[in-house]
């Protein structure tokens, strides 16, 4: 089970937590881009190479039996701050259709460039799995 930490008197964040604490198994994902399982890229669009960077996270939590809702941290990279900002009511309704109402500790950090040209996003994840 993880709990939400969330300091006395703070504002509640919106889409994220400041902090998670968990116990149990721990599952590392390397940086997921927005390609298919093949590795091709479908499509040069922020947002639909978003959705399948979360599905792909979503996979390879499922790969290590685990699901969404055991995401503690997310680490998002991004090319471009601005087209971040400019859509994230859009982002909240790919984020929320993937990974469904799970809102782990968050960090997201522009950077000037990703190893793969053409991804626009890298998102790396943590989750754990409650001992049984």
């Amino acid at each position: 089970m993880n709990t939400h930490l969330q300091p006395t008197g703070w504002v509640t964040p919106k889409g994220y937590a400041n902090g998670v604490a968990a116990r149990g198994m721990m599952i590392f994902t390397g940086g997921q881009i927005g390609w298919n399982a093949e590795q091709q890229f479908e499509s040069d669009d922020f947002i639909a190479q978003t959705r399948q960077t979360l599905l792909n996270v979503r996979a390879v939590l499922e790969a290590g039996g685990a699901g969404p809702e055991h995401l503690v941290r997310l680490t998002w990279y991004v090319v471009d701050r601005n087209e971040y900002n400019a859509r994230l009511k859009e982002l909240g309704v790919v984020y929320r259709e993937v990974l469904g109402k799970n809102f782990p500790a968050m960090a997201c950090v522009q950077v000037a460039g990703l190893m793969e040209e053409r991804a626009k996003i890298e998102i790396e994840a943590t989750a754990v799995v409650p001992d049984a």
